[in-house]
């Protein structure tokens, strides 16, 4: 069976890819014959697959359809999400609505083989059917599944179908960084299939599962193969072709292969072993499959100064980090291509760093591939369990956990699992640290990153039962970096910190926003960041064991990132912040090839300044005044955005593109503004195309800042709340909810109880579905008491 997609004939013609802010390099390169053409699974891979990645049908319907639709709305481009770009659809999925997926494949059964269909993820909860017969199901958006389809397929054409239920946040189920209303930390959702899906074929008898743990100690690879009761395995390593041990024993149990000759593997020694292990009957090959391994070891041990400290490989090794959300402007979860996919590890190695906090995702195999490949420690986050934590949340969020340690277990790279972040959905902390502890032992855990959260020397976060039973304790301290607290037993690290907002014009996602902990105008970044490090340094003196900055690309409204979201521009020069970090991470190794440009240091208040003096001598194209209209709000010069935008609005006329809408959103300022006016009119196509109460959020925003701000400009301050009421009556239920919502908060902020009780009560009985969880947390408690 060939690794080919099918492709229709007429793929090709109706394929396009949606507009978007900014784009990778790698989107041109996608299409629908080789969308993510690699093999998906490098750590068990077999040469008889068949990639089903390329266009399929979708159609997007009521929850009330039950039934596969009679009819389908397009094509979509998989495995890219159906709200990106590269998907070619770029919709939002409600919770109300259902995905649909359909498509042929071809297949050649006989009765030696089995036929096996594999997701890489598909979220969040997944009903397959082959044949209009159902192959089965899966809840959960992270990781891996399979079904074994051999019954269900016929020699020839088959129909595969996918029913798919994503309600992004507002279901019980992690959703890690997606949210149906994205702004500042939280990114727009990804739905439906947004990893490769392929078909394998395997002989009746088959290796299912490999378990790999080296042990340096003792030169060994501990090894199990899961396969059929009663068959031998034979496992054979090499190194760059040379043999360096081989073992042979029975099916599903724990084996012990001698590594000869052992060279290490770390981030500037990144060693990989080639692996062979075969399934035998009577000594005859029943099936084979191809492996890899690094020969590494993680613990925390004492240095010579009695300092409890992350060692690797027997060596105290600080841990030089990034915190990476593994976005992506085109494919949101999915990067573009193979190419691409590393292109972040190369990158994030050559600014030198050693390691990377693989944040509230799970990547596809191929990402970790390439960090044991390229030379990276990851420490793994689990995806946090919905933060409101509904009922079921907690047991599909431990299955999850269950899923994700499973897949990932055998990967070199990955050093360090994380439980729980800053709180969300924090529970059980004690009994699911030491679970993991016990599933894992050959890892650290990080039971809590940031259970002590500090944002500019404020604690916001204090914990009377911090770090229980973990390796690490964890402190976030934004913007400056902040020791850990010192526990006997356990390293300290720093999980996050930085968080330096540094916008570049024209690489920009939402121009509306540079949104980052403290902002800093590009020619003073080199500065503030070598500062930081040089006090990471002193942290390190003192037993800090690693720190993880946030972070290495822009994200959406986060502009906080050492590259701009679209990879083009390095903020700070890769040569000079490898000097910078050279003092912590000596064990940078070959450095990998790796492009961006380097950030004009110019401020960018100049270019905004030759912009409008060609305004002033008359310019007026409606290019020329988009680009002036944002430009303006990035240099905060209000009253020109709205002259510009006003103009820029005049030369176009409804019905308004999705293009037009987008930048309405990002321009309008002020519900004077012509803009604002369009909004009111057009909230289902604003939707539509930027997400679900993506206008009720800019609406509410702008009626807060002029109608409910200037009349509570201090907290002593008596403010006409039955006037206000009025005021926002003609906004419907969007100035209804911003009303309820502000006076609950400045009731609340003011402890006045008995005026607050009420408008609470209403407020959540009416918007509480939409509040931010901590503001739901801390009303809520306040109505409890």
């Amino acid at each position: 069976m060939a690794n080919l997609a099918f492709v229709p004939a007429f793929a090709q013609d109706s394929y396009k890819m949606q507009p978007v802010a900014v784009q990778t390099r790698w989107a041109k390169e996608v299409s629908p014959t080789n969308a993510l053409p690699e093999y998906p699974r490098p750590q068990l891979q077999r040469e008889n697959w068949q990639n089903l990645n390329g266009l399929w049908d979708y159609a997007i319907t009521p929850a009330s359809v039950t039934n596969t639709p009679s009819k389908f709305d397009g094509q979509i481009l998989v495995p890219f999400p159906l709200e990106s770009a590269l998907s070619g659809v770029k919709k939002t999925l409600l919770p109300e609505q259902r995905l649909w997926y359909k498509r042929k494949f071809d297949v050649q059964t006989t009765a030696k083989e089995k036929v096996l269909l594999h997701f890489g993820a598909v979220d969040w909860q997944t009903e397959v059917y082959v044949n209009g017969q159902k192959a089965g199901a899966h809840t959960g958006g992270y990781t891996e599944f399979s079904f074994d389809i051999t019954n269900l397929v016929k020699s020839g054409s088959n129909t595969l179908v996918l029913k798919v239920y994503d309600p992004s946040d507002k279901g019980i189920g992690p959703h890690g960084k997606q949210v149906l209303a994205p702004a500042n930390i939280y990114y727009t959702p990804s739905s439906g299939i947004w990893q490769t899906v392929w078909i394998e074929k395997v002989p009746t008898s088959y290796i299912s599962d490999l378990l790999l743990t080296p042990d340096i100690d003792n030169n060994t690879l501990n090894i199990t193969v899961d396969a059929p009761k009663g068959y031998t395995v034979e496992a054979t390593a090499s190194l760059a072709g040379t043999s360096a041990g081989s073992v042979k024993g029975i099916a599903n149990t724990k084996l012990q292969l001698p590594v000869s000759n052992v060279q290490l593997w770390s981030p500037g020694h990144p060693a990989l072993y080639d692996l062979t292990v075969k399934l035998l009957k009577d000594d005859q090959v029943v099936d084979e499959v191809k492996s890899y391994f690094g020969m590494r070891k993680i613990a925390i041990s004492k240095d010579e100064k009695g300092q409890e400290r992350i060692f690797l490989n027997n060596k105290p090794y600080f841990n030089l980090g990034t915190l990476d959300q593994g976005f992506w402007p085109d494919g949101l979860y999915t990067a573009p291509t193979d190419e691409a996919l590393s292109f972040d590890i190369r990158a994030i190695k050559g600014m030198g760093f050693n390691t990377i906090r693989k944040h509230i995702k799970v990547e596809p195999a191929r990402w970790y591939y390439w960090a044991d490949k390229l030379g990276m420690l990851v420490w793994q986050d689990m995806v946090s369990p919905n933060h409101n934590l509904p009922e079921g949340a907690k047991a599909v969020f431990e299955q999850q956990c269950k899923e994700t340690i499973a897949q990932l277990q055998n990967h070199p790279s990955i050093t360090t699992w994380v439980l729980f972040n800053e709180k969300w959905g924090q529970y059980d902390q004690k009994r699911l640290t030491e679970w993991i502890k016990h599933t894992d032992p050959s890892r650290l855990v990080n039971g809590h990153s940031g259970e002590y959260l500090y944002v500019n020397d404020k604690l916001r976060s204090p914990s009377p039962n911090a770090y229980v039973s973990a390796d690490l304790t964890d402190v976030h301290s934004y913007p400056n970096p902040m020791d850990a607290i010192k526990i006997p037993g356990k390293a300290k690290v720093l999980g996050e910190f930085g968080g330096i907002g540094v916008f570049i014009p024209d690489h920009q996602w939402n121009t509306n926003s540079a949104w980052g902990y403290i902002t800093e105008k590009p020619g003073a970044l080199k500065a503030k960041y070598t500062i930081m490090n040089q006090h990471l340094q002193l942290l390190e003196r003192q037993g800090l064991s690693g720190s993880i900055y946030t972070q290495p690309f822009d994200v959406e409204g986060e502009q906080n990132g050492l590259l701009t979201y679209d990879r083009e521009i390095v903020k700070i020069p890769f040569a000079v912040i490898r000097k910078i970090h050279a003092p912590l991470n000596p064990d940078m190794g070959q450095m990998p090839d790796v492009t961006a440009a380097d950030a004009d240091i110019t401020d960018p208040t100049e270019s905004y300044s030759n912009l409008l003096q060609q305004y002033i001598d008359g310019e007026r194209s409606p290019a020329f005044l988009r680009k002036m209209a944002m430009t303006a709000v990035q240099a905060g010069d209000r009253d020109a955005a709205s002259m510009a935008g006003q103009e820029y609005f005049a030369q176009i006329k409804a019905p308004y593109s999705d293009d037009d809408l987008r930048y309405v959103m990002q321009v309008t300022g002020s519900t004077s503004d012509t803009g604002f006016q369009i909004i009111l009119s057009n909230k289902e196509a604003i939707d539509k195309a930027m997400g679900a109460r993506q206008s009720t959020i800019k609406i509410m925003n702008l009626l807060y800042q002029d109608m409910i701000a200037p009349s509570i400009p201090e907290q002593n301050a008596n403010p006409d709340w039955n006037a206000i009421s009025t005021s926002l009556k003609p906004y419907g239920a969007a100035g209804e909810e911003i009303f309820l919502r502000a006076k609950t908060i400045y009731l609340l902020n003011k402890q006045d109880k008995a005026n607050f009780i009420p408008v609470a009560k209403e407020y959540l009985a009416k918007y509480g579905q939409y509040a931010r969880s901590d503001e739901r947390r801390r009303i809520e408690a306040i109505l409890g008491n």
